[in-house]
């Protein structure tokens, strides 16, 4: 048993680590004001000295620092007994799935959005409290993780390539495969079986730096299920279960036009028809063929132009379009 001093005279204890000192104060006030006992640490070294010595309920933790970053204190509070049992929410402006998965795959149990929203912190904190036991015991870690990528839209299962068996999903792939494809675990639909067993070889060759493989993208009338192909997180060097094509985490995410639409208009603050405009800009589509799509004149689909380089701080067709495709991830091929 770990010791507990701490929390016997008072609330429960929480490591706040993060370089930038406004973020760090905000967070203490408004764990204090809330009852929890707090430790923060303005670095990776300091970080991983503090949770050893106060052995603290949760850790908040920075993904973006100087030196030493988020991930890597994770790994390394992961990789010491004395601290591998307490749950990592990590703080973060990015949702890029190679940001998340190497999250999950350092050892954290779920995300917070930066600029964090108390209520959110506090309420993600409580869980977390919950089921600290359990996840101390090991029986959760996995599970709280990967359902950390549903929050996300990204939905997750695990694939053993020896029988072709789907070992595991979030309740979001569940929802996704049956609606795409009709199955249920432990069945895996027939075409990602046959994608895995494509391209799941090629990265069982020992390159430190694999290419990624071709993603795989289902089609349901204007919806697209888009499918990643990622080393499973749970067993990574598991040499062994290499020989036998080993188990293999596919990450999903659902797109739609009218997806990505809301994602310009959410992003620029862009109108309805100005997301449109902007969304077909994006294809290469000249003013005419966006008036003959959208029902209007070319002169009207000029003045959206105008107010939609206005919004986004550009001058050109070709920069406003640059910036979409950088700020808007649905709009690149794969959208994950």
């Amino acid at each position: 048993m770990r010791p507990h001093v701490l929390e016997s005279e008072t609330g429960p204890l929480v490591l706040i680590v993060d370089d930038v000192p406004e973020s760090l104060a905000a967070l203490h006030d408004m764990l204090d004001e809330t009852g929890y006992t707090v430790l923060v640490a303005s670095d990776g070294p300091t970080a991983l000295l503090r949770a050893r010595q106060a052995r603290p309920d949760v850790i908040l933790l920075d993904a973006l620092m100087p030196g030493m970053d988020g991930f890597e204190v994770a790994r390394r509070l992961k990789a010491d007994e004395r601290t591998a049992s307490i749950p990592i929410l990590f703080m973060t402006g990015l949702t890029e799935t190679e940001h998340l998965i190497e999250g999950l795959a350092a050892g954290a149990v779920d995300y917070v959005t930066k600029p964090v929203k108390p209520q959110e912190v506090i309420a993600r904190i409580g869980v977390h409290l919950r089921t600290s036991r359990q996840i101390r015991q090991g029986s959760m870690v996995q599970q709280q993780a990967r359902n950390a990528l549903d929050a996300f839209g990204f939905a997750t299962i695990t694939v053993r390539m020896r029988d072709g068996r789907l070992l595991w999903q979030t309740p979001l792939a569940r929802e996704l495969l049956w609606r795409y494809c009709g199955t249920e675990a432990p069945v895996t639909p027939e075409p990602v079986l046959q994608w895995l067993r494509r391209h799941g070889p090629d990265l069982c060759r020992g390159d430190p730096a694999p290419a990624e493989p071709p993603r795989l993208t289902l089609t349901q009338g204007t919806r697209r299920l888009t499918l990643r192909l990622y080393r499973s997180v749970d067993d990574p060097a598991d040499t062994s279960a290499d020989s036998e094509g080993g188990h293999w985490l596919i990450v999903m995410q659902e797109t739609s036009d009218t997806s990505v639409l809301e994602a310009l208009m959410s992003t620029f603050g862009l109108t309805a028809r100005e997301a449109e405009v902007l969304y077909w800009v994006v294809q290469g589509k000249i003013n005419r063929d966006i008036a003959d799509i959208v029902g209007a004149s070319p002169a009207t689909v000029k003045k959206h132009l105008e107010r939609i380089h206005a919004k986004l701080g550009v001058e050109t067709r070709t920069a406003a379009a640059a910036l979409a495709l950088q700020r808007v991830p649905q709009l690149r091929p794969g959208g994950i």
